[in-house]
């Protein structure tokens, strides 16, 4: 095997637990708005890997298609984690193979690229290699009450990823006993005969399985998250024969706002300071107003986008304020419904979301009845690398 050969990566995530209390298997559980599986395939991103392929459960095709996992053409697995990850091997195989095969599970989400290394260099003497880590606590036998002691020397925790030569361990799968239960993939190769290397593994490749792993993981990703803020401004002239709609609700008014979609310059403007927040560009990159998609569309689906775009990202919006500068209409009266409209597009408290009016005391095209403008401040948490 050369450095220089084919790796691909393999992600176990047909399991149907939920023992972390959700409603759905736990790869599809989310932490920081992206799915537990994204997070394991974003981690995967790595130079000496060529390909990543990802194996899901029976029944689980449209929880992938909303896993925010752009790959294409999942692997279908099996009853067992043995027979699913045989399943991901059969399909490699099928389409010509690989050198190396690294078999992970995505309930590992935050894999150091420097475990990746230390893996595939392993591979160079041995037919196999996985992550351990020595355990440090005491360990006993329990009954129902404290028995004995058991020595810990020597007792290490193996994690994922477990790196293999291909064929090795596709070979090392079709001998398997399906009758019986395979604990990980390096019990698969030794059980045919095959050595397999330990190196040193990661605490931040600790399993999250249960209601208070996610909210440790959760913990942990908020102390890697920094906050950015954006800035948002639009103008919209009145016109005759068009409703007003502004912050997403419609406003009684003589006249409405002139533009390609619904006009709604307050969520025009909110859309470009979240965009702002994560350096997304600007509402014409994503919307272009020659695109005729867009004519008379709510505006509603730019914050849809943008807020899906920042989920997608990692990214959580802390904090919204929406200046809407205008002589005429009287925004108070609708300023709670705008909060509440632009908080359940968001998806945030109420608390989270402030409008605002002001004019220009009759200066300018807004002080004229010309038309609107408003400006917008976001607020955004994400992650730190992005």
């Amino acid at each position: 095997m050369t450095r220089g050969g084919k790796c691909v990566a393999l992600v176990a995530a047909a399991g149907s637990g939920n023992r972390a209390g959700a409603s759905l298997p736990k790869q599809y559980a989310r932490l920081a708005g992206k799915t537990l599986l994204a997070h394991a395939v974003e981690r995967l991103d790595h130079p000496r890997i060529h390909e990543t392929r990802v194996i899901i459960g029976t029944g689980q095709e449209e929880y992938y298609r909303e896993s925010g996992v752009t790959l294409p053409h999942p692997i279908i697995g099996g009853p067992t984690r043995q027979r699913s990850v045989r399943n991901g091997l059969e399909a490699i195989a099928a389409e010509g193979g690989a050198d190396i095969v690294l078999i992970h599970d995505a309930a590992r989400p935050f894999l150091p690229g420097t475990v990746i290394d230390r893996l595939i260099d392993a591979l160079a003497s041995s037919d196999g290699a996985v992550p351990t880590l020595p355990l440090v606590d005491s360990l006993a036998r329990v009954d129902d009450q404290l028995c004995d002691n058991l020595s810990r020397e020597n007792i290490h925790k193996i994690q994922t990823p477990q790196a293999f030569h291909f064929d090795i361990i596709l070979a090392s799968h079709r001998q398997w006993d399906a009758s019986t239960e395979a604990t990980d993939d390096a019990q698969v190769a030794r059980a045919a005969g095959y050595k397999v290397a330990s190196v040193a593994g990661s605490h931040s490749l600790e399993k999250v399985t249960l209601a208070d792993d996610f909210a440790a993981a959760e913990q942990r990703l908020a102390a890697s998250f920094v906050s950015r803020t954006g800035l948002g401004f639009d103008v919209h002239a009145f016109a005759e024969g068009e409703d007003l709609w502004l912050g997403g609700v419609r406003i009684p008014h003589a006249r409405g706002l002139s533009g390609h979609s619904d006009a709604d310059v307050a969520l025009h403007a909110l859309t470009d300071a979240l965009l702002g927040a994560i350096g997304g560009g600007d509402i014409g990159d994503h919307f272009p107003p020659g695109d005729p998609q867009w004519r008379g569309a709510p505006s509603s689906r730019f914050i849809d986008h943008v807020r899906g775009l920042i989920a997608s990202r990692g990214g959580r919006i802390d904090h919204v304020d929406l200046t809407i500068i205008c002589e005429a209409p009287k925004i108070g009266p609708h300023r709670l419904a705008m909060r509440q409209k632009i908080a359940d597009l968001l998806g945030l408290p109420l608390a989270r979301i402030s409008v605002k009016a002001t004019t220009t005391e009759r200066l300018g095209f807004t002080g004229r009845s010309e038309g609107i403008a408003a400006q917008a401040v976001a607020t955004v948490r994400v992650p730190e690398e992005l």
